[in-house]
This record gives structure tokens, C-alpha cells and sequence, in this order.
């Protein structure tokens, strides 16, 4: 494909200042233009992109300078890319804000310079006029590399107010390219982790994404950022698509006729997983297959491994809980040896209990809510050899949890954090590798591989 797909970053100066509204709903007026929409997220976000996969009709995807590497970002843009006439890519937090203590890296900005595309800054303009100029002007100005092609006033009072604004903005000679009203019906409710996912709320979703288009329908110039869009040249480092395909591993016919089933956890309560996940999973032979953990009772037929992601089990223990035969059956599954994977909300579902009601007992291990908010990214180092990785495997990972689990660790942990506080976390024991840590396993492709080869074998 080509290396120069048309592309925007849809930037902020500060959290709350409308880039999940603006550039879903920019996706989603594209594609009612009829463009094949690609949708990005800059960091570990697992939310956003389900939005924006309402929006596009296509799987969204993200880019992590710090869980992937800078050296991936390109290419897993190119492979999310492929086929599309345009992409929006929604930063994350405000421009210039990365992994703390690490500079720029996993910064909005620091990705848009790996991509080489142009900024559009979502400004809130609720509370001023004239100085949104030096704002804008600050942002702007403040790295070269970075390019701010334009503004989109957000909460903009009235018409008196949008004149301000623009005539303020004139002086800075960044060009104002879409001016929004407030509008709550764009509003999507939240909780203790961030919005509420696509899958607890489906159509009260489709009618916010569909109000988010009309609205920026409306209130953009569309062609002015659309053609902003098409200034961005190949991305930088001539990179290529990136691909599941293992070097390691070229998949035979033996393999594929014996291809083992991996039983991927999915529904309301298990809605964080990466898209390139499954696409390692099914290149290294696994038939994957998801399943969910609220409703379905059984297994998938056949499984031979199973993985279970992020997401809100706490919200959902009383159904889970309810589920005893699915229980029954990850616990017989885990007794057997057979591979399991588990981050997070998956940790917690293994334990005995989660908030006093009973879970699948895997782990020795109890589970509750916190008040306190468990949010950063982490080097960690694999302590012994598992499923996933063999001892000494480093790789990057994010937390992001309001819940604890006592004991925190088991005889034999899954990682030991680097840093400050070094500090060991997670459980293996046979075949299970269970932790708080959300990976991306395309920085370590080996990952997939070495679980499905286990699941094979076991």
C-alpha cells in the first residue's frame, strides 16, 4: 500500500477538551461523505476505539510509543491504514503529555512527528476569547517538528463569542477550521475507569456517534481538513505495513489441520483487548474463537487455551459470579495445564473471589474494589519462564485499576517491575500467567507464537 495515506491528529492542549467527541465524529462524518475511514488511538486506551469502530465500520486500533516502540508506530499505522482513503488518529491527554519522566515519548506529539502528520487542535473556548490566541499560539510554536495545521473551537457560546474567538485566532495565523456548539446529546457518561464501553451501551452508542457526526458535520469545514489531510507526505522512515506473520513461524499444513483453539474472553465485561492480539493468535495457527464469559456456559468446543483481557468484571461480579458453570469449566480447564492468559480484569476473574462473591478459584487469591486510582506505564522484566515468555523477556506494559488483589503475587510471579519501587506482581502456576499489566504483544511477537505452540502441546 501507499506509505502516504491522507492524515489527520486530532490534538488537545489539556484532558476534557472534546478530542473524543471532535475526532469521533469527524471519523464518522468522513465516512458518511463515503471515504473508507481508518480510526487510531494515541495510547493504551481501550475505549476510544470502540467508538471510533461505530464510527468507521473498520476496527479501531492504537498507537503506543511506549508499549510498542517508536519503531512500530509507522508500521502499525500502515497495517491499521491498509485500503482506507483517510485516517483520524484521537491523541491522548493534552499535546505534549507522554510517559512521565520519559520526555516526549508516547506523547500526541511524538507520535504525529513518527507519522509526519499535520495537527488539528481541539480547543475548549468555554471560558474565554482573545486569549485563546496565545494558547493556540503556544502549542503551536512550542516544537517545530510539531505541525499545527488548525483549530476547532469546542463549547463555543455564541455567535458574539465565535467572533472573538476567529478574530483573536487571525492574529495567530492558525486558520480556525470548525467551530462547535455545546451540545449534550454528544455527551457519553462515564465512570471509575473512563467512558462506558460500546458493548454495555450499543444503541445509546450509535445514536452518540451518529449526533457527534452531524454535529461536526455541521460545525467543521470538512474539505479544509480533508485537504489538510492530504499535505501529509509517506511516513517518515519509509516504513512498511506491519505484519502478524511470525518470521519465526511460517504456518504448514500439518499445523493448520491441527490448528488448536484459543478461547478469547469478550462481551460487556471483558471489552479490553488489541486487535493485533487476535491477528498474532490466528497467524502463529490458533483458531480463535471468542466467547462470553456473562452468558455462554461452555467453553468454545475444543478449547485449548484460553485469554482473558481487561475490561469491568467488578461491575459485572454478581453475573459472573451466577455463571457457576463456566466457572467450573476455566477452573477444570486451568487444573489441566492447559495455557491460560490473563491481564487485569482477567486476573481478577481467576481469583477465588472478587468483593466476597466467588470466582473461578484458579488463583489463591482474593479481589476488591479500591478507592484509589493504580494508572502507569511499567518496564517490566518476565521473572521465570511461562505460557507467554521465557525468563528474562523484557517488555513494556500499562496499569490502570481501581481494585487489589492479596496476596499480589504468587510463589512463582509473572514480571518484575523495573523502576523506583521495583517490586515483583502476577501469578504463574502451570500453564496460568495472570497479571495486572496490559501488554502489546505486537512488540514481542514471540509472545503469540510460544503461547498458541503451547496450546499444541499441552
Amino acid at each position: 500500500m501507499s506509505a502516504s495515506v491522507p492524515r489527520l491528529v486530532i490534538a488537545a492542549p489539556s484532558s476534557g477538551s472534546g478530542k473524543t467527541t471532535v475526532a469521533t465524529g469527524l471519523m464518522a462524518a468522513f465516512a458518511a461523505r463515503g471515504l473508507a475511514v481508518s480510526p487510531h488511538k494515541v495510547g493504551p486506551d481501550y475505549i476510544d476505539p470502540g467508538y471510533h469502530a461505530l464510527a468507521t465500520g473498520r476496527v479501531g486500533r492504537n498507537l503506543d510509543a511506549y508499549l510498542c516502540g517508536p519503531e512500530l508506530v509507522g508500521p502499525l499505522f500502515l497495517h491499521g491504514a491498509q485500503g482506507c482513503d483517510i485516517a483520524v488518529v484521537e491523541g491522548v491527554m493534552g499535546l505534549y503529555d507522554g510517559a512521565a519522566g520519559e520526555g516526549e515519548l508516547a506523547s500526541t506529539a511524538h507520535v504525529a512527528k513518527l507519522l509526519g502528520a499535520p495537527v488539528v487542535l481541539v480547543v475548549d473556548a468555554s471560558s474565554q476569547s482573545r486569549s485563546v490566541a496565545a494558547l493556540v499560539h503556544g502549542f503551536a510554536s512550542w516544537d517545530p517538528e510539531v505541525r499545527v495545521g488548525g483549530v476547532i473551537l469546542n463549547k463555543v457560546a455564541s455567535d458574539r463569542h465565535e467572533e472573538l474567538l476567529r478574530e483573536a485566532l487571525d492574529q495567530a495565523g492558525v486558520p480556525v477550521l470548525g467551530v462547535l456548539r455545546r451540545a449534550p446529546q454528544v455527551d457519553t457518561p462515564s465512570r471509575h475507569l473512563g467512558l462506558v464501553p460500546v458493548a454495555e451501551r450499543h444503541a445509546a452508542a450509535v445514536e452518540a456517534v451518529a449526533a457527534m457526526g452531524a454535529q461536526v458535520s455541521d460545525g467543521c469545514d470538512l474539505g479544509a481538513l480533508e485537504a489538510l489531510a492530504r499535505t501529509a507526505g509517506a511516513v517518515p522512515g519509509g516504513s512498511a505495513p506491519w505484519t502478524p506473520a511470525s518470521p519465526a513461524h511460517h504456518p504448514t499444513r500439518s499445523d493448520e489441520q491441527r490448528a488448536p483453539v484459543v478461547a478469547i474472553a469478550g462481551g460487556p465485561a471483558f471489552t479490553f483487548s488489541y486487535a493485533e492480539h487476535t491477528e498474532l493468535l490466528a497467524a502463529a495457527g490458533a483458531d480463535v474463537v471468542t466467547f462470553d464469559p456473562l452468558r455462554d456456559e461452555e467453553l468454545p468446543e475444543g478449547t485449548a487455551g484460553l485469554v482473558i483481557g481487561g475490561g469491568f468484571p467488578e461491575v459485572y461480579a454478581s453475573e459472573l459470579s451466577a455463571n457457576e458453570p463456566l466457572r467450573k469449566a476455566v477452573a477444570e480447564l486451568a487444573g489441566s495445564g492447559a495455557p491460560v492468559a490473563a491481564e487485569c480484569a482477567g486476573l481478577l476473574y481467576l481469583c477465588r473471589e472478587l468483593d466476597g462473591l466467588p470466582m473461578c478459584g484458579v488463583l489463591d487469591a482474593g479481589a476488591r474494589m479500591t478507592e484509589r486510582l493504580t494508572l502507569g506505564y511499567r518496564d517490566a522484566v518476565a521473572v521465570g519462564d511461562s505460557v507467554l515468555a521465557a525468563a528474562g523477556t523484557r517488555m513494556r506494559g500499562h496499569e490502570f485499576h481501581r481494585t487489589a488483589v492479596e496476596p499480589g503475587s504468587g510463589t512463582e510471579p509473572a514480571w518484575g517491575v523495573r523502576g523506583p519501587l521495583p517490586r515483583v506482581e502476577g501469578f504463574v502456576e502451570r500453564g496460568v500467567h495472570a497479571s495486572y499489566l496490559h501488554t502489546h504483544w505486537a512488540s514481542e511477537p514471540g509472545v503469540a507464537h510460544r503461547f498458541v505452540e503451547r496450546c499444541r502441546t499441552s
